[in-house]
């Protein structure tokens, strides 16, 4: 009993000790001033700093983009329109430009002609003359036989008198009789209806675009048909000679179907009741099989709307004779009607209208002698002899 009575003093005077120790620490501790008499004490809460959204940093390209590059368009201003010169007398206005045939053709045979007795040397020479023209072997016998002939029972003539019967034995290896005429004028309710093909390199859109002058020229309405989708710049370029006399071109997309484009050509040249729908094919080389059939094909397709009323065969007169084999093949497959003749002007060999002539019964008609816009003429043999000899026939 007594050991417990004493640990019960011993914890009190413990309690008692620490709270001594306690007590005068918290003393030590300032308390806030008393609040004024009427007032409530508020706890508050320190002020908050605002709140900054955080700035991103650019970070710079590996690699600076390119400026953007302002492209203007280009202006694209139509040609003036243009009113092409009569066809008519084209041929005797241009006879200048046969200056080179001149040489061949005219003096060089006359200057022979004319002698006071002509041997078999000068016969031969005459002979050669000819075939160097490119008149060919067959025309040529024919007219220095017909020539030998007029001398030997007219005896020696003067160079005047001897130069009427050139001009005339040239003038009928030319077959005036033939019909040159172009059939132009709209029948049975549609257009008329004109294809014109040839070989690469021959001149061709430029001579379809000339030839569509031509036609302008002399009163006819006419519309374009782009038929050559092979070659980039052949739509464009008979475009633009159609928007200088006003005529309506249609085209298709590069590397289409050149049957679908000259049937959509006649067939809007129906609906807009156009005198003339002319139609520029695809140059091609007569040897090719697959290109020849493909030009048959644009022809029948264009049929659908009704028979083609001419179909022209280009033919560059440099070429010579070759132009005989072209002329031969394209005739087969699309049945030419008849032959433009162009570079006439830059060749001594004129005589190919003859050859041409002679050996395919194909018309010439219309030839070529410049370069410029209106330097294609209607094919008139009378013309054509005169300007050749470089007097009056």
């Amino acid at each position: 009993m007594e050991y417990v009575v004493a640990a019960v003093i011993l914890l009190v005077v413990l309690v008692v000790g620490a709270v001594g120790l306690v007590v005068p620490r918290m003393r030590r501790r300032e308390l806030p001033p008393p609040p004024a008499p009427g007032k409530t004490t508020t706890l508050e809460r320190p002020p908050v700093a605002p709140t900054v959204p955080p700035v991103e940093e650019e970070i710079p390209p590996l690699i600076e983009p390119p400026a953007p590059v302002v492209v203007e368009e280009p202006v694209v201003e139509k040609p003036a329109l243009e009113t092409p010169e009569p066809s008519v007398g084209r041929l005797v206005r241009l006879r200048a430009r046969l200056a080179r045939s001149q040489t061949v053709l005219g003096r060089g045979l006359l200057s022979v002609l004319s002698r006071d007795h002509l041997e078999d040397d000068d016969w031969d020479e005459i002979e050669e003359s000819l075939i160097t023209a490119d008149v060919g072997v067959e025309a040529t016998q024919v007219i220095v036989e017909r020539l030998r002939e007029r001398v030997r029972i007219l005896g020696t003539r003067t160079v005047s008198e001897v130069r009427d019967q050139l001009a005339e034995e040239l003038v009928a290896a030319l077959e005036p009789e033939l019909d040159r005429s172009l059939k132009t004028t709209p029948h049975d309710g549609r257009p008329a209806v004109m294809l014109v093909v040839g070989v690469n390199g021959a001149g061709k859109t430029t001579t379809c675009g000339k030839i569509g002058r031509v036609l302008i020229a002399d009163g006819r309405t006419v519309l374009f048909g782009a038929a050559d989708t092979f070659r980039a710049a052949a739509a464009d370029q008979i475009q633009t000679w159609g928007e200088r006399v006003g005529a309506e071109t249609v085209r298709g997309p590069e590397g289409g179907d050149p049957a679908s484009v000259a049937f959509d050509a006649v067939k809007r040249g129906i609906d807009t009741n156009v005198d003339t729908v002319l139609i520029d094919t695809a140059g091609r080389l007569q040897n090719k099989v697959g290109l020849m059939d493909e030009l048959g094909k644009v022809k029948r397709v264009v049929e659908k709307h009704g028979p083609v009323d001419e179909t022209l065969l280009v033919l560059d007169a440099t070429t010579g004779q070759n132009g005989l084999e072209q002329a031969r093949v394209f005739t087969e497959v699309v049945d030419v009607t008849g032959v433009v003749l162009t570079k006439l002007d830059g060749t001594a060999k004129g005589g190919i209208v003859i050859a041409v002539q002679r050996k395919l019964g194909i018309p010439v008609k219309l030839v070529g002698l410049g370069e410029g816009p209106d330097d294609l003429a209607p094919f008139e043999p009378a013309a054509f002899v005169e300007a050749l000899l470089g007097g009056d026939a």
